[in-house]
C-alpha cells in the first residue's frame, strides 16, 4: 500500500520513505549519543564554559564596535546613530605625513625583536638540557625565569636608572675608562636595541619553559643509540634535540608573526622622551596621543582595525607556508 504524505498532499511509494527514515533515525541516535557524553562528562563542559563565556563576552561581542571606524562617532548619538563616513579615517591615516615613519618604527622594532628574541629561548633550553648538575640547572632556570615577574613600570625604571648619565652603573663604568657621560635613553639610534635586548633579558627564561618541556619528552632511547654510535654532544643536539623542537618552534613562530604589528604600548610609551621620539613613536603610541587624548575615537578605531587586518594576513600567510613546508601548523 502506498503511504500518504499528508503535509505535502503527495502519494509516495512506501519504499521511498526508507532513506528519510534511516536519516532521521541516525540523527536521533547521534543526538542521544551527544547527550549521553555531555551528561557523563558534564564537569569538563562546565570547565570549558567559563573561558568560552569570556571569549564571547569580552572578545566577540565587542567586535561589533569596530563599526565606528567607518563612522563619524558622536558620543551623544551613539555608535549606530552616528553618520557614516566610509573609509575617510583610513585615508586620513594613510595620508598622514608621518605614516611611513610610524610603520617603519613599528616594523623595525617587531622584526628586530623577532630575530633576536625568538631563537634566544631555544638556545637557553638547549643549553639547560645539556647540564647534568640538577642544582645548578634549577638555579640557572630560576634566575633566568625571575625577570618575567617584573612589571613593565619597574623594568623601565631599572633601564632609566641603569642608563642614567649621572648615576647609572654603565655611565660610572665608562667614566673609569675615560669616556664622557652619555644619555643612552636620549640617543634615537639606540632605542630599538635597548627595547629589544631588555625584552630578551626579561622573557627568555619564561619562553624557554615550553622548549624544555618538549626536550623532556624526547625518547631516551634516541640518546642511548646516539651514544652507542659515538655521537658527540653537538651531534646529539643537531640530530635529536633540534628536530624535536621544530614543531613547537613553528607554532610559536606563527603566533609571533600574528602579533608583529602589535608593539607593547606601555613599555614604548614609558621609555619615550622628546629626544628619541623620532624612533620610538610607533602606531600604538600614535593612536593613544592622536586618537584617545584628542577624543577622536573613530580615527583610533580605524588604525586599530588596520593593525588587526595586517596581523591576520601575516598569521594566515605564515600558517599556509608552514603547512606547505612542514607538517606543523595552527590549522
Amino acid at each position: 500500500m502506498p503511504s500518504m504524505h499528508k503535509e505535502l498532499g503527495v502519494t509516495v511509494p512506501s519504499g521511498q520513505n526508507k532513506p528519510y527514515q534511516k536519516a532521521s533515525a541516525a540523527s536521533k541516535s547521534s543526538l542521544q549519543l551527544i547527550r549521553k557524553k555531555m551528561k557523563r562528562h558534564w564537569q569538563l563542559y562546565l570547565v570549558i564554559l567559563l573561558p568560552m563565556l569570556y571569549l564571547v563576552i569580552f572578545k566577540y561581542i565587542p567586535m561589533a564596535g569596530v563599526v565606528i571606524a567607518f563612522k563619524d562617532y558622536n558620543v551623544i548619538k551613539g555608535i549606530w546613530g552616528s553618520p557614516w563616513v566610509g573609509l575617510e579615517y583610513f585615508k586620513q591615516f594613510f595620508e598622514s605625513p608621518n605614516f611611513w615613519l610610524y610603520m617603519k618604527n613599528t616594523l623595525g622594532i617587531s622584526v628586530y625583536g623577532l630575530l633576536v628574541g625568538f631563537p634566544a629561548p631555544i638556545l637557553l633550553a638547549l643549553a639547560l638540557n645539556e647540564i647534568r648538575n640538577g642544582f645548578f640547572k634549577s638555579s640557572v632556570q630560576m634566575i633566568t625565569y625571575a625577570p618575567y615577574f617584573i612589571s613593565t613600570v619597574i623594568m623601565v625604571s631599572i633601564l632609566i636608572v641603569t642608563l642614567s648619565p649621572n648615576v647609572g652603573i654603565i655611565s660610572k663604568f665608562m667614566q673609569l675608562l675615560g669616556v664622557e657621560n652619555t644619555n643612552f635613553m636620549g640617543i634615537p639610534s639606540l632605542f630599538k636595541s635597548i627595547y629589544v635586548w631588555s625584552d630578551v633579558w626579561q622573557y627568555t627564561g619564561y619562553g624557554a619553559i615550553i622548549y624544555i618541556a618538549a626536550l623532556a619528552g624526547v625518547n631516551p632511547e634516541l640518546y642511548e643509540s646516539a651514544k652507542v654510535d659515538g655521537a658527540s654532544r653537538l651531534q646529539k643536539i643537531v640530530s635529536i634535540d633540534i628536530p624535536s623542537l621544530i614543531p613547537v618552534s613553528i607554532i610559536l613562530l606563527i603566533l609571533n608573526m600574528g602579533n608583529i604589528m602589535k608593539i607593547g604600548f606601555e613599555k614604548v610609551y614609558l621609555m619615550q622622551n622628546p629626544l628619541n621620539v623620532s624612533t620610538s613613536e610607533v602606531i600604538s603610541t600614535y593612536v593613544y596621543k592622536v586618537g584617545l587624548l584628542s577624543s577622536s575615537f573613530s580615527f583610533s578605531a580605524s588604525i586599530g582595525l588596520f593593525n588587526s587586518i595586517i596581523n591576520l594576513i601575516l598569521l594566515v600567510g605564515v600558517n599556509y607556508l608552514a603547512k606547505k613546508l612542514s607538517n606543523s601548523s595552527l590549522w
